[in-house]
């Protein structure tokens, strides 16, 4: 039995008041399976999750037909799995088959009025998979939905900053009250903006490349070129050269640890390589 209040176990008894009267308030999808069933046990879990996906827009009523195979007769089901809608008392439409769930949704949204995807969990998903330009969109929509919530302006803040837009990300943060400007996403956020204070007097990016290639044992060159990367988006990069401090220089070992924490602290947990190279760092260190 499920335990969602969108998905219903139906037999013979409630039928009438679950499935059909029930199908004047909202449209009933009525799930006829068998545990012998092999499509059902494709198709049973994928249309609970799109009974819970769609938040109530349908409810999915399951109809077990080795327990009820009168009602199943009544109905006049002659294979499985069948589903059939029901809206307002009267069937609309039919499917047997495990079909998968892109088509399902196509066939719901013909009768089922789909919600709106929350643009603060699309962003969050973007977020996750490192698709940070993607989720920002998202997240000025979630900010006009959400003012006052500090978690949704770091968000943006972070997503901004991944993609370049240094200035507006700052200025994002700096506008929190300072107890939010606590929080490590907005700690990241100000360390850009610091390092990019620190560089201004440092060589350009070419000349210190040029100084590390002509001796890779130049700590001094290859931690301001780290410095340099950082400001100028390219994190990763510069996270290998302060780890090849870390692990080979100790006199900047401890400051290319420092910066290479606030790099990390930039680029979020979310970040798909960011755990990967602070457990090298943890390695490193320990």
């Amino acid at each position: 039995m499920s335990e969602s209040p969108n998905v219903i176990d139906v037999t013979a008894e409630n039928f009438r008041e679950q499935a059909i009267d029930a199908s004047m308030q909202q449209p009933v999808l009525i799930y006829f399976w068998a545990e012998w069933c092999q499509p059902c046990k494709t198709l049973s879990p994928v249309l609970e999750k799109l009974a819970d996906a769609y938040k109530g827009a349908f409810r999915l009523a399951k109809v077990d037909c080795d327990q009820q195979q009168e009602l199943a007769a009544q109905v006049g089901v002659q294979s499985l799995p069948t589903a059939l809608l029901v809206k307002e008392g009267q069937p609309v439409d039919q499917f047997t088959g495990a079909l998968p769930e892109g088509e399902l949704r196509q066939w719901l949204d013909q009768y089922v009025e789909a919600p709106q995807a929350d643009p603060l969990e699309q962003a969050r998903e973007l977020l996750s998979a490192g698709r940070s330009s993607e989720a920002v969109p998202y997240l000025r929509a979630a900010r006009e939905q959400h003012p006052d919530d500090a978690n949704v302006t770091l968000d943006l803040a972070r997503a901004l900053l991944q993609s370049g837009e240094t200035d507006e990300a700052v200025g994002l943060v700096e506008g929190l009250s300072s107890n939010d400007q606590q929080d490590p996403r907005a700690q990241g956020i100000l360390a850009r903006k610091e390092l990019a204070e620190r560089v201004r007097d440092l060589p350009a990016l070419e000349e210190l490349e040029q100084r590390l290639e002509a001796d890779t044992s130049d700590g001094q060159a290859r931690l301001d070129l780290a410095l340099r990367l950082v400001v100028a988006g390219g994190e990763l990069e510069a996270l290998d050269h302060l780890l090849h401090l870390v692990q080979r220089d100790p006199a900047h070992r401890d400051e290319a640890h420092q910066v290479a924490l606030q790099v990390l602290g930039m680029l979020g947990p979310e970040h798909p390589e960011a755990r990967r190279y602070r457990q090298r760092l943890f390695q490193l260190l320990h």
